[in-house]
């Protein structure tokens, strides 16, 4: 229970009607693309709520079956890929950042990594989800405190 709770939910992909992995990296859904007038987060650092870089965004993933964005692909401090959901992801293109108010710089490093970076499970889905959700909650001791 709480904010970085999670369902065990299957470990394989949602799928489309098709019987593709449903969300999928634009490398493999090479039919999307980034609309000129829209800022693409390719590039651009990741600043976590104590205003430090904690990755740099890789790829987006995007939903085959509801075309939108769903999860921004990083490389965290030391080289190791996560995801980031795309709801809880503010991209600033005049700043040129990503900034996420969830989690601190230092912790990108322990999010959930993936099994398949070609796809992401449910179960994988709701890890990633979860570790965002309770950062909201208790990423620095200030959070978990009362606010009165």
């Amino acid at each position: 229970m709480g904010p970085g709770a999670y369902a065990v939910r299957a470990n394989e992909p949602d799928l489309t009607h098709a019987g593709q992995p449903r969300i999928v990296p634009m490398r493999v859904a090479k039919h999307f693309s980034v609309v000129d007038k829209d800022p693409d987060p390719r590039g651009m650092p990741v600043i976590g709520c104590d205003g430090e870089q904690g990755a740099v965004c890789k790829e987006i993933w995007v939903d085959r079956s509801e075309p939108q964005v769903r999860y921004l692909e990083l490389e965290a401090k030391g080289g190791r890929r996560i995801m980031l959901p795309i709801t809880l992801a503010k991209v600033r293109g005049k700043k040129g950042v990503i900034e996420v108010s969830s989690i601190t710089g230092a912790q990108f490093a322990d999010a959930p990594t993936l099994g398949n970076y070609d796809q992401i499970t449910l179960a994988e889905e709701d890890k990633v989800v979860a570790y965002y959700g309770g950062g909201t909650l208790y990423a620095t001791p200030e959070r978990a405190e009362p606010l009165l």
